[in-house]
């Protein structure tokens, strides 16, 4: 028999210093994203804890998380109601796993999202993951459409997921790699209903449509008015399926359970995650017209095509769900998120009008908000633009990244990034966020971009440097 391999326990875990992460995350996680997590500063940091709207690392320093997982902590760290459920299940020894029997938590965690979602959205599928379920959504409505409508309409500046279905709709060249995806994708610009119309029209095969009701990725872009309404009604004309992702502006985010519910139309299918994990599990669930889903897989002979996995409806999951949804109606998240979020595009709209050379635009729904500065030329000296506009493509994300660093470093804050437009800082705390949280975050800012964009460049690379030499 072999020896007992050399395994570091839990114990070692938590005592393991930054140093030894390090090495350890550079030689079997990921190299490459270490050496931008070192660019940011983020690298120097180890968390300790967490709780409410705040880390806390090695040193006992607070960090107000701005970021708040990809809006995957609604109800901020370790809630406690959330905890006490999760403990309750554990010391009853309650069931995890109930593959071959009925569980009593997955039928009532789908109850609960039938209950809450509009129309006829009842039928429910449980995952782990935001690309699981959304692979669920596009599966479910492509079957439903039927063999002779493949095709599939995204949108530019899409984001799905990185499993190899969902990533065939994904729009990112960074993302897609050089993996062999489905070539049934038709793609539009996002929010151009003409484009939309027009597809539809000219090709009889695309049975569906699958679009972010807000897209994250793409640096928290909204549809123009009246898009929701007229793309409800333009699938009803041709029969194609409506998929609405809301992995990320779902869950009370927006201000409204799903952003969707702000145009007042519904979906075919959708999708949630990231938060209906209560900031402590991985859960996922799709969500389609009874009508669908059973066209899809209603029958005996179709009802396993697409089951759910070993972990679909794990019992600690559910109960999580369950208990987080509660609190979401209980603590009244949902109007707090709309409430909050007012606040802060007001006050982020008024740092825009003091400092226009730097902020370009502040958008966005609820706790979903996006902060996008100008290209790199446009904050200089009239006299220099010219010369450092060839440059802007290459300089895209610089400054977010050093005002993001500095935000970390100096003010304890910490903040997000997206993906295409990499100019955007992406702002989507928890829900229980507090006009105090909000009023910290901005006054952190204000007096970032109040030193202005020579010293905030000065002292980013003077750090670097710093680091360096230390190293």
């Amino acid at each position: 028999m072999p020896g007992r391999p050399t395994l570091l326990s839990v114990d070692d875990a938590k005592a393991m210093s930054v140093a030894k992460m390090t090495d350890l995350f550079r030689d079997h996680i990921n190299p490459g994203q270490l050496h931008f997590m070192k660019l940011l500063g983020f690298d120097k940091v180890k968390i300790e804890s967490a709780s409410g709207m705040y880390y806390t690392d090695q040193n006992g320093r607070k960090i107000l998380d701005f970021f708040g997982g990809f809006g995957s902590l609604a109800f901020g760290h370790n809630h406690p109601r959330i905890i006490e459920a999760r403990k309750k299940f554990q010391d009853e020894d309650r069931h995890e796993i109930a593959i071959a029997f009925m569980s009593q938590y997955a039928a009532a965690l789908a109850k609960n999202l039938a209950e809450i979602s509009p129309g006829d959205l009842d039928m429910v599928f449980l995952g782990s993951s935001g690309s699981e379920a959304m692979e669920a959504a596009l599966k479910v409505a492509e079957r439903a459409a039927g063999p002779s409508r493949p095709k599939v309409v995204y949108a530019e500046n899409s984001f799905h997921g990185k499993t190899k279905g969902v990533l065939s709709i994904t729009d990112s060249p960074l993302y897609r790699g050089e993996f062999r995806l489905t070539d049934n994708g038709v793609k539009v610009p996002f929010g151009d209903i003409e484009a939309i119309r027009n597809a539809f029209e000219a090709d009889p095969q695309i049975g569906v449509i699958v679009l972010e009701t807000i897209q994250g990725g793409g640096g928290i872009v909204q549809a123009p008015p009246g898009f929701w309404q007229d793309l409800r009604a333009l699938c009803d004309k041709h029969g194609v399926l409506w998929v609405a992702d809301e992995v990320q502006c779902g869950m009370g985010r927006s201000g409204r359970f799903y952003a969707f519910q702000h145009a007042g139309v519904v979906p075919d299918v959708t999708a949630l995650a990231k938060s209906l994990g209560g900031g402590k599990t991985a859960m996922a669930a799709m969500i389609a017209r009874r009508e669908i889903y059973m066209k899809a897989y209603g029958t005996p002979k179709s009802a396993m095509i697409h089951a759910q996995a070993t972990f679909g409806g794990i019992g600690e999951a559910c109960v999580t769900a369950i208990e987080g949804l509660n609190i979401m109606y209980d603590e009244n998240l949902i109007c707090n998120a709309a409430a909050v979020g007012d606040y802060l595009l007001e006050r982020l709209d008024h740092l825009k009008s003091r400092y226009p050379q730097i902020v370009k635009d502040v958008r966005g729904q609820g706790l979903m908000i996006g902060l996008e500065f100008q290209d790199f030329s446009q904050t200089l000296p009239a006299l220099l633009r010219p010369m450092v506009a060839m440059l802007d493509d290459k300089l895209k994300g610089s400054l977010s990244g050093f005002v993001g660093a500095e935000l970390l470093r100096d003010h304890n804050v910490l903040v997000a990034f997206t993906e295409y437009n990499r100019n955007v800082i992406r702002l989507e705390p928890p829900l229980i966020c507090e006009r105090k949280h909000v009023d910290e975050f901005v006054d952190a800012l204000d007096a970032v971009l109040a030193r202005g964009v020579a010293r905030i460049v000065r002292d980013f690379i003077a750090t670097q440097v710093k680091g360096k030499q230390k190293a």
